[in-house]
């Protein structure tokens, strides 16, 4: 993934979350998933994670260690209709900010994966 950090640097990661942020904060689904008095807080903690796992600075980890990204997501009940929204909406963003390839194939992917892993209910 180091060649999105290569494509993209900290500041087309930056503005990638930036785009997703505003489309949650207005969704239906999974915006009220997200505490209301830590957007900011929620957004910064995707981009420095994003951010860490292209090859770029590790922020994340100093600030929270391991990821342990499912442990964190299991208080949340996230079923098929959530998964395809955070895509829906992450995708979205991609087009927004026009995510050149490979980056988009790449992060499409690592996406797609990671959003399937965090699925904790059925349907």
């Amino acid at each position: 993934m180091t060649e999105v950090f290569d494509q993209l640097g900290e500041a087309g990661i930056t503005a990638l979350i930036a785009a997703f942020y505003r489309r949650v904060r207005v969704d239906d689904l999974i915006g009220p998933m997200y505490p209301a008095d830590d957007w900011e807080g929620s957004e910064a903690r995707l981009r420095d994670f994003l951010i860490y796992r292209c090859g770029g600075p590790t922020r994340y980890i100093e600030e929270r260690g391991h990821p342990r990204l499912r442990m964190r997501h299991f208080p949340f009940s996230i079923g098929e209709a959530e998964r395809d929204r955070w895509l829906a909406l992450m995708a979205a963003a991609m087009d927004e900010t026009s995510v050149p390839e490979p980056s988009r194939e790449i992060l499409a992917g690592f996406f797609a994966q990671t959003a399937d892993f965090m699925r904790n209910r059925e349907g």
